[in-house]
């Protein structure tokens, strides 16, 4: 057995997908506030859909806005390899809660 190249980041796109994803529901003094099946929700979701999208994943919501993005391998014998996260917030969240393992997982 093979092991898979490393994969490699584009630090700067991370960074300005975190940044912007910040801006959504984003407080004065520098905080996050998405709350679940808010508008800044639903918005922070329509934004990481689109991205899911622009990257070619297939994208899927569920009745409560849950999105699952999934790129097929290229050997359907293969085993998937899963990563999640969320993209809403604590009432005081910060910019990260959630956010770097939902970008993170785009970015592999």
């Amino acid at each position: 057995m093979s092991l898979a190249p490393t994969p490699r980041i584009d630090a700067e796109r991370l960074w300005k997908s975190l940044m912007d994803l910040a801006q959504v529901g984003a407080t004065p003094k520098g905080g996050v506030r998405r709350i679940a099946l808010t508008d800044q929700d639903r918005a922070g979701r329509d934004l990481v859909t689109q991205w899911f999208r622009e990257a070619g994943l297939q994208v899927r919501v569920d009745e409560v806005g849950n999105v699952f993005a999934r790129r097929p391998g290229t050997d359907p014998a293969a085993r998937a390899v899963a990563t999640g996260s969320h993209i809403d917030t604590q009432p005081s969240g910060g910019k990260f809660d959630g956010n770097f393992g939902v970008m993170a997982g785009l970015e592999v």
